[in-house]
């Protein structure tokens, strides 16, 4: 037996029937608490994890014979990545699994952005048939400015070629990366260009509150603004004083600062937020499809097969 391995969330079977298969014992336990977790934790050489809690200093100091982490999705801001490099436990994620789901959801936002899908659907149903006010916008002919382009903004740009619009992306960590979905750009572009900015980044030191007051005001146009990265990268009361001015004509959410009830209706901005007609907002789903939750199993598995340890 290569080791054990605890997953302490919901994945697909496919995981713990390779992990299985590759050699390893494994506790499937989807319902277990931290609490739980830190009590056991020292048992396993590997966890399994998708968003149950973060998976931190206390976790990987309990588990004594923690070789690696499995995070079942594409980020890694809920683990203390540093502390696992100093213990020399490897971690594993899964961004190829679930890029299509981010690629086709961002395409998804802008378009019903354009065409205003959520409040001529309400409009309807509330007994309103109001043609001009939801005249839309084509997307043919415009600039979409990608901020990060690995496996998400690779993805939506690819979702967008036949549009026939001009897609720009920056990246900070990437070079020579122009190719027949994107043309690489600086930054300066960016704001100068888009008529469009949808975000592909992680969360970090560098990216939080990229998106504030300051920032939006560089842009030359008026902009639709895409976030299916993470919340934190956009500060929320400036994006509401960007649409209030007309600089963001609308913005689909698909990650927010805060997120999960009750906490997220504590907010200051809360409601604001969700009676601006311009805004279209969902839970965190965009990599969340059926397709990829299989995927994303599929792909650790794969990474877990080919680790070596």
């Amino acid at each position: 037996m290569k080791g054990k391995i605890l997953i302490i969330d919901d994945l697909h079977p496919e995981f713990k029937e390779r992990a299985i298969q590759a050699g390893y014992e494994v506790d499937d336990l989807p319902q277990i608490t931290r609490a739980e977790t830190l009590a056991v934790i020292g048992e396993y050489t590997g966890i399994a994890v998708r968003t149950k809690f973060r998976i931190d200093r206390e976790v990987m100091e309990a588990g004594t014979n923690l070789r690696f982490i499995a995070r079942a999705g594409a980020g890694l801001d809920n683990i203390d990545e540093a502390y696992a490099a100093e213990r020399n436990i490897l971690l594993m994620n899964a961004p190829e699994g679930n890029r299509d789901a981010v690629g086709e959801h961002a395409t998804g936002l802008l378009l019903s952005l354009l065409n205003h899908f959520r409040r001529a659907d309400t409009e309807i149903r509330n007994g309103i048939w109001d043609r001009e006010g939801n005249r839309g916008y084509e997307l043919k002919g415009k600039t979409v400015g990608i901020i990060g382009y690995g496996f998400m903004g690779s993805s939506f740009a690819r979702k967008l070629a036949g549009f026939e619009v001009n897609v720009i992306a920056y990246d900070k960590y990437k070079t020579g990366f122009s190719d027949e979905y994107v043309r690489e750009c600086s930054m300066e572009e960016i704001v100068k260009h888009s008529d469009v900015l949808s975000l592909h980044i992680p969360l970090t030191a560098e990216t939080a509150q990229l998106v504030n007051e300051e920032y939006l005001f560089h842009f030359k146009k008026k902009i639709f603004l895409i976030n299916t990265a993470r919340g934190e990268v956009v500060n929320t009361t400036a994006l509401l004083a960007a649409l209030e001015s007309g600089k963001v004509i609308g913005a689909g959410l698909d990650v927010l600062e805060v997120e999960k009830f009750p906490k997220l209706g504590e907010q200051p901005w809360y409601e604001a937020l969700k009676a601006n007609k311009n805004v279209i907002l969902t839970p965190h789903v965009g990599g969340w499809t059926f397709e990829s939750y299989r995927k994303i199993s599929s792909v650790l598995a794969d990474k877990l097969e080919a680790a070596s340890f």
